[in-house]
């Protein structure tokens, strides 16, 4: 079992405006019903100002989120409906002829016409030609493309694969987060049938720019110590399955009612184990954007700390767009020399303008790190020197200065 060491934890929806206020001017606040810390942790915490002032920022928008929670749900719904009704109707020009010939198509929040707001962004649904199947950018390519797959609805996944990228949906599934009390995890997992051996892709759903819960999961400065591994990303923890006692390897099925089908953490690792031993010679691989790509890898952390050696064997890639940081300097070395003991390949996509990967902050105030070399694209999407090798570079052209 893989328990919290320390932890310190906010619940903005217990944060009263007393408690805000305290929190601004006032380091003692251990008796706080929104903050649950372990004791030897709390006054580290919350000794600066700087701290405090992020931490009051944070609480400050997630409970603003959570107010307007249904407004922010219908804007979204109404502008992906819009979209929706735009181009199944041939573009806005369409929209009163087809109207007064009662040949106007409505949309149908369930229908494999049905984009996201970010599908409708992005139309495209066809692989990349120019990448063979097989090759160096083959898994790359196609875990962007599941990624941006993942924002979709189940029967919009299943035309995609069966249609255009000749597929296997294998999985689709809404997950449970104990702490929002929400299904706001949500993973699909496909199976490539065209390659040898047969690949498995895994995708975590990122952030619904609409979506309360998924923003509160992104904010939540929150985090989890475990023994060896390091300080973890609370809310993406949370968003993953984190139990109240940890990572314990199995769940209680007597507490939970059959929760094997809805913590993503062990639905995901349930489902994986049966596909591959039904597959002996397939691979897989965990992709995800924004969110997503933090659930990717903090997938692969839990893993490594549940001793899962056989499937670690036959994990090939983990592959993340606009991942924000997960964790502390010990818990990014510790990835790092479990990604090597393994030999997985971990890609970790940013693009410059984007402010996500930047996220939580680096700095004195937070501990966050990221850990590895980035694939770096400019504002051009012309790949740029990964964040290691600039380092290097850096160095060895300013040996005289150093």
């Amino acid at each position: 079992m893989s328990r919290t060491k320390n932890y310190f934890v906010l619940d903005p929806r217990e944060a009263t405006v007393s408690d805000l206020i305290h929190l601004l001017f006032s380091s003692d606040l251990g008796d706080r019903k929104f903050i649950h810390s372990s004791e030897e942790r709390i006054e580290d915490d919350l000794s600066r100002f700087r701290r405090r002032w992020i931490i009051f920022v944070s609480i400050v928008i997630q409970k603003l989120i959570i107010l307007f929670k249904k407004p922010l749900y219908f804007v979204g719904f109404s502008l992906a409906c819009w979209l929706n009704l735009l181009s199944s109707n041939g573009g806005f020009l369409m929209i009163l002829p087809n109207l007064f010939k009662g040949n106007i198509i409505w949309p149908e929040k369930a229908s494999a016409t049905f984009a996201s707001l970010n599908g409708n962004l992005d139309r495209r649904v066809e692989l990349n030609p120019k990448v063979e199947r097989g090759s160096k950018r083959y898994k790359a390519m196609l875990s962007i493309m599941a990624s941006k797959l993942s924002y979709e609805n189940i029967n919009f996944v299943s035309s995609v694969l069966h249609n255009h990228w000749k597929m296997d949906l294998l999985g689709f599934y809404s997950c449970w987060n104990g702490y929002q009390k929400q299904r706001s995890t949500e993973v699909i997992v496909i199976k490539d049938t065209s390659t040898d051996p047969n690949l498995i892709i895994v995708s975590f759903r990122g952030t619904d720019p609409f979506d309360a819960d998924d923003w509160c999961t992104d904010l939540d400065l929150s985090w989890y110590e475990v023994k060896n591994v390091g300080k973890i990303h609370g809310g993406f923890m949370k968003a993953l399955g984190l139990q109240k006692e940890g990572w314990p390897k199995e769940v209680n099925l007597d507490e939970t009612q059959n929760a094997t089908t809805l913590y993503a953490y062990y639905t995901v690792r349930r489902h994986l184990k049966e596909i591959l031993d039904q597959n002996p010679t397939s691979k897989f691989i965990l992709t995800g954007h924004s969110l997503g790509g933090a659930l990717a890898i903090l997938f692969t952390a839990v893993l490594v700390m549940h001793d899962e050696e056989q499937m670690l064997e036959r994990l090939e890639g983990v592959y993340t767009f606009g991942q924000p940081r997960v964790g502390d300097e010990e818990f990014g070395n510790f990835m790092k020399d479990s990604l090597k003991k393994f030999d997985v390949k971990y890609e970790r996509y940013v693009y410059c303008n984007d402010m996500v990967p930047r996220l939580p902050f680096d700095d004195k105030t937070l501990m966050f790190k990221h850990f590895g070399a980035c694939l770096y694209y400019d504002s051009f999407y012309k790949g740029k020197v990964g964040c290691i090798y600039m380092t290097i570079l850096f160095l060895c052209f300013n040996h005289s200065s150093v």
